[in-house]
């Protein structure tokens, strides 16, 4: 067991790294622009998704969610949301708003406890609502030091929150989720590529370090995505809840750290705002779980 949690560890931690560290990643597909890296990505995760599919123990629930209308459906919306969230990530960090994106997802949390209260009618417990506050005031800060609102954090923690919603519905398992999307997305990918083709502005097959690159962007986008639903069979929630802040703050070490990205005071107090909410929200759910494996302890005792 303990040998099992230490795997699953290990596995998470990879994911996180592995999604944290994007950053470097993206800048060295250039000249390619955003639409054919986008697209490049939809395809070629395809490809090594089929490949997974074959090696690993087919292709039975990969069948059973294409022929499952409802199931389908969850995951094509969720496919049009993880696109939208995969362009304006490629944006973000090619345009120089590598702190921006981090913001994103260090926000998502508190928008998927949002989305919980509007879309399915949860409670919220006082620190959760403290959490959500504490939140929205950073929103604040930075969109008044930006003159505007941080549109590029906002996209990211909406799509990704949106996508989670959708295949968590579906209930589907990780890799034949991600290829009944990447089936979805794989013809549009197709023609997004031959229209900038047509146009003379398609990098790929054109430089030979850029190709190769973009060919291993469907194993950068499918290994920590593996890695991450292994992890997520071995860990408790409690401990998956904490590894998530990984990625995001890798992203702004990067962002700050390597690609020397200007940090205002103001845009700094909002960080140190959202960390708040974090700590708070963090230390509410380990409470809860605390207080609930209590209950069910005592409830097995009576």
């Amino acid at each position: 067991m303990e040998g099992e949690r230490r795997r699953g560890l290990g596995y998470g931690a990879a994911s996180y790294v592995l999604w944290g560290i994007f950053p470097l990643y993206f800048p060295l597909l250039e000249p390619a622009g955003t639409v054919e890296i986008l697209a490049s990505r939809m395809a070629w995760t395809l490809v090594v998704m089929l490949v997974v599919l074959a090696v690993s123990g087919g292709f039975s629930g990969f069948r059973a969610a294409m022929r499952n209308r409802r199931t389908l459906g969850l995951l094509a919306v969720a496919a049009v949301f993880i696109t939208s969230n995969w362009a304006t990530y490629i944006y973000g960090v090619n345009t120089g708003h590598v702190v921006e994106t981090s913001l994103g997802y260090f926000i998502n949390p508190l928008f998927t406890i949002l989305l919980g209260v509007l879309v399915l009618g949860e409670r919220l417990r006082r620190a959760q609502w403290a959490a959500v506050g504490i939140g929205t005031v950073a929103v604040a800060v930075i969109a008044i030091d930006y003159g505007r609102p941080p549109w590029i954090a906002l996209i990211l923690a909406f799509s990704f929150g949106m996508y989670g919603f959708c295949k968590k519905r579906a209930d589907v398992g990780a890799a034949d989720s991600l290829t009944v999307e990447t089936t979805v997305l794989f013809v549009p990918a197709l023609v997004v590529l031959g229209v900038v083709g047509a146009q003379g502005d398609l990098v790929f097959g054109t430089r030979w370090s850029t190709s190769l690159l973009l060919v291993t962007s469907g194993l950068v986008t499918a290994v920590p995505l593996l890695f991450f639903a292994a992890g997520t069979r071995r860990l408790p929630l409690s401990v998956l809840g904490l590894l998530q802040y990984l990625a995001p703050v890798l992203q702004f070490a990067v962002g700050v750290g390597i690609r020397h990205e200007s940090l205002p005071v103001a845009e700094l107090v909002g960080f140190v705002l959202v960390w708040i909410a974090l700590v708070v929200l963090t230390v509410d759910g380990l409470h809860g779980q605390r207080t609930a494996r209590q209950q069910a302890r005592l409830g097995a005792l009576g």
